[in-house]
């Protein structure tokens, strides 16, 4: 079940990482409300899984989707770059997390 958490966490960190550039500065009242509860819920949803796994990982994980997800939207909604060396960046990043989770 902690690695649903974890997951989830994830991908809310992913919400509230892109939320922020919607937010304007935090000048436009719904986006910024939907990226603060993204953020609580990202963290509650964090600490729970931090219960029965060990931590380094469970954080690696986390801002492992975080980025991974974040970076892949941000070509997908906000046109940025799509490079072949970005996108091997991303790919070394899914490899450790993979390798994290077998690892634990």
């Amino acid at each position: 079940m902690s690695w649903i958490f974890l997951f989830f966490a994830g991908l809310l960190e992913i919400g509230w990482a892109i939320g922020l550039k919607y937010t304007d500065g935090f000048t436009r009242p719904a986006p910024t409300l939907f990226t603060i509860a993204s953020m609580i819920a990202s963290l509650a949803l964090l600490g729970l899984a931090l219960k029965t796994l060990p931590v380094g990982t469970a954080y690696a994980v986390w801002t492992g989707i975080g980025t991974v997800g974040t970076a892949l939207l941000g070509v997908w909604l906000l046109g940025e770059p799509a490079t072949a060396t970005r996108l091997a960046c991303i790919g070394l990043i899914v490899a450790g997390i993979v390798g994290l989770k077998l690892a634990a």
